[in-house]
Formats: C-alpha cells, sequence, structure tokens
C-alpha cells in the first residue's frame, strides 16, 4: 500500500453530501465515549465522507503507545505505519469485499450487519494480534456509511484474516473464503446452560474445583464441559475460550 488513498473507493464512496449533519456528530461522539468508558476494548469512529477518524478511545489496545489525538490527526496512515507490510494488502482485500458485501443487503436492513476480522498492529515493533469490529452508525439514504464505529479487542485466533459478517439477532453469518472468494453461510456455536455457567464462572475467578461445588458436578464433568467449549469454540484454553464468548454475545 502506498497511500491511504487506497482505502476509498467507489464501493464507499458518500454520494449524497448534502445529507449529512454534522450537527449530530458530537452526540455520536458523546455515545462512543460513554462505551469506551465501560469497557477495555479500544473504539474509534471513521468518516468516509471526510476519510478520517472523528474520535478515538483512550483505551490503549489499539493506540500502539500513540495518543487519541495523535492517531485522530494520523488518520488512515495509521494502518500504513502500524500494521506489517503483508498485512495492509489484506487490509485493502478486506475493505474491498466487505463493501461489496454491504453494498448487496438491502437498505432496510444494512444497520443490522457488521464485519469483524483479525490483523496485527506494531506495538513498538512487536506485532499483537487484534480483532476488529466495524459496524455502520450513520447511514445516507442510499444506504452509503457516512460513519462507522470500529471496536478493538484482542484477537481469539493466532493468524491474521477470519473475516465475517454478522446479522444482529440471527446465529447466522458469512465467512470469506480467499481462496474460492466467496461467502460461507455460517452458523455461531451455541452453549447450554450447563457450559454458560462454567464459563462464567470461570468469568468471575472460578477454579475447576470451586466451579464443581457451586454448580453440584464432579470436577471431571466441569472439565468435560471445558473441553466441549473449546471445542465449539475452536480456541485452546479458558482464556480465549471468555474473549471469544464475550466477543460473539454468546452468554
Amino acid at each position: 500500500m502506498k497511500t491511504p488513498d487506497e482505502f476509498f473507493i467507489p464501493d464507499n464512496e458518500v454520494k449524497l453530501p448534502d445529507e449529512l449533519d454534522y450537527s449530530r456528530v458530537d452526540e455520536y461522539i458523546r455515545s462512543a465515549e460513554a462505551f469506551s468508558r465501560s469497557t477495555y476494548q479500544s473504539v474509534y469512529i471513521i468518516d468516509y465522507f471526510k476519510q478520517n477518524f472523528l474520535y478515538v478511545s483512550p483505551n490503549p489496545m489499539f493506540l500502539c503507545g500513540l495518543s487519541p489525538e495523535q492517531m485522530i490527526e494520523l488518520g488512515y496512515q495509521f494502518y500504513l505505519k502500524y500494521v506489517p507490510e503483508d498485512e495492509q494488502a489484506l487490509l485493502l482485500d478486506i475493505n474491498r469485499v466487505g463493501f461489496a458485501f454491504h453494498n448487496q443487503i438491502p437498505l432496510e436492513q444494512r444497520k443490522d450487519w457488521y464485519i469483524s476480522y483479525d490483523f496485527h498492529i506494531l506495538n513498538d515493533g512487536h506485532p499483537i494480534l487484534i480483532n476488529h469490529k466495524l459496524t455502520s452508525l450513520a447511514l445516507t439514504s442510499d444506504g452509503r456509511i457516512w460513519l462507522a464505529l470500529c471496536v478493538v479487542s484482542a484477537s481469539t485466533h493466532t493468524t491474521p484474516g477470519h473475516i465475517e459478517i454478522h446479522h444482529i439477532g440471527t446465529p447466522d453469518y458469512f465467512a470469506f473464503n480467499p481462496l474460492t472468494r466467496r461467502w460461507d453461510k455460517n452458523t455461531m456455536p451455541s452453549l447450554t446452560e450447563g457450559e454458560k455457567s462454567v464459563l462464567t464462572l470461570s468469568i468471575q475467578g472460578y477454579t475447576m474445583s470451586e466451579i464443581a461445588d457451586r454448580i453440584c458436578l464432579s470436577p471431571d464433568t466441569v472439565k468435560k464441559y471445558r473441553q466441549r467449549i473449546f471445542e465449539k469454540l475452536g480456541v485452546r484454553n479458558i482464556s480465549e475460550a471468555i474473549a471469544a464468548a464475550t466477543n460473539n454475545k454468546l452468554l
């Protein structure tokens, strides 16, 4: 990638600038600020008309040692400076296929979908794999995204990619296959009440023996529950299971 302009393509061009009500921007920013105070995740707002960041939260996950003000000043230049060079092409591809999918969704449903994917950022030169979720915040009447809310958290995977588009309120989602260049329909796994109890108590810091005592099961049964959770979520340990369940709203 040579310039940030490569992110701005015909599919994400804002074509009705007269509809943009910038008097409401402070309202969106206050909402994002309120959300950022209640979560460890990083939050920022993209303005696709001005092609910059309107707001960046002070949460450190996404800042790479920068201040929010420095991030806003960098804007899309951030991706050129702090994403490994071999993954910048991945971000451009996600941008193309994601907006192409978005523009096929019926206008009245476009606010009900979000895209999720993983990539590395360089924090003091060290790569950190993050999960990035982007959802529309404000649309023009022709369904183009004017403002988007982005939420950044630790990834539960070990490699970049994992491009998914989710429909809020349903377990269905579409995963992009980079080999076939197709979106494959999938369904989110569901957890049983017993698995949810084990995971919730794990979040609260209880050991397997303590969880067994609290829900009147043997430690071996709790161990089996945890193993089933790992298999369903495709993770390796309880920390990854907690992150995956939280990120995907399974609890």
